[in-house]
């Protein structure tokens, strides 16, 4: 208990660093688009302010972080995010947290923060961690295990994944540096996508038969012929 009361000091300490020199000058939500009136304007590039003397510390705090999340599922984790929709007193603030339950052998498949750069800590279990940087870069992988207390950085943007190595639960908690970081999960998105990318076009990108990318389709269920 004292190591994971440790590791969530740490990552308090590490949003209170995010929160001094981090900040949201790009879009906090996948799209915005421009409208000249605006009392037909749903949205805006994050949320609409409350009356500064109408908060209280509510807006500032919420509970269960304690509770582990249902790693119940095709990928075995569970990912429980503390964002603005959670937390209102997060708006510009340019911070988030989650807590990421592993079952064992479970992972985090590739994905992306297309907001947001993340600083990940172990509280309890052993991962297989790592991120892959861009095609300028020539796609070098960055990969390393981590145990209880070790720490890593996946840069803004680029894909990255966690693998529970243990066969035990494991336990993370990750901070980023968005109110709103957005996840993109890559086979998700390539093969879940709706409508679905046409299947040749993928066959030819992936340099496999078009046979292979429809079962994947299906598998996501992007493909539902």
């Amino acid at each position: 208990m004292k190591g994971i009361h440790f590791l969530l000091i740490f990552i308090i300490l590490a949003l209170a660093n995010f929160i001094a020199s981090a900040d949201d000058p790009s879009p906090l939500q996948d799209f915005c688009v421009a409208i000249d009136d605006p009392k037909s304007a749903l949205f805006v590039n994050g949320k609409f302010c409350k009356n500064p003397n109408l908060a209280n510390a509510e807006d500032f705090s919420t509970s269960g972080l304690d509770i582990a999340g249902n790693t119940i599922n095709a990928v075995g984790s569970n990912v429980t995010d503390v964002n603005i929709d959670r937390i209102p007193g997060l708006n510009t603030l340019g911070v988030s947290l989650t807590r990421i339950d592993f079952a064992p052998h479970g992972q985090n498949p590739p994905h992306t923060h297309p907001r947001a750069s993340e600083i990940l800590a172990v509280a309890t279990g052993k991962l297989l961690v790592g991120f892959v940087s861009s095609n300028q870069d020539g796609n070098r992988l960055f990969t390393k295990i981590l145990n209880q207390g070790d720490v890593f950085v996946f840069p803004i943007g680029l894909i990255h994944f966690q693998f529970n190595l243990g066969l035990t639960p494991a336990l993370a908690f990750a901070g980023l540096s968005s109110q709103n970081p957005g996840t993109i999960t890559i086979a998700n998105a390539v093969f879940g996508s709706k409508p679905p990318i046409n299947p040749d076009f993928l066959a030819k990108s992936f340099q496999v038969d078009t046979s292979i990318i429809n079962f994947l389709q299906k598998q996501f269920g992007s493909n539902t012929s």
